[in-house]
């Protein structure tokens, strides 16, 4: 689960970094504004990364997944791109487990062999 979810977190920092560009062009919002939470959240989604197999550690991911969409209030665009990082963080924490589950029973099944020979 971990690789998957990393792999989403680590998007989402490309296009946090590219909204930020597009929001820099909103004259109601400083350059400084916008790049003090586009970089805030851009540093969550690489701590994330190490935090996903922890206690609390999926839903601090839907919480971002919820600020990346409520961010197409500022730009538009983020609505759509929030809704599809929002479904892949679902594809990989569902898929992940699935993974995880698997290779568990494989390491099992590995180990009751082994355990067999002996």
């Amino acid at each position: 689960m971990r690789m998957l979810c990393s792999s989403t977190l680590i998007g989402e920092v490309f296009i946090i970094g590219f909204a930020g560009l597009v929001a820099m062009k909103d004259p109601d919002l400083t350059t400084s504004t916008v790049w003090t939470v586009s970089g805030i959240a851009m540093v969550l989604c690489v701590l994330l990364c190490g935090m996903v197999t922890r206690p609390g550690g999926v839903a601090l991911g839907w919480a971002l997944q919820i600020a990346l969409i409520a961010s197409g209030f500022v730009v538009p665009t983020m609505f759509i791109l929030g809704v599809m990082f929002a479904a892949l963080w679902w594809a990989s924490v569902h898929f992940g487990r699935k993974i995880d589950e698997a290779k568990a029973r494989f390491a099992a099944q590995a180990g009751a062999a082994g355990a067999d020979a002996a």
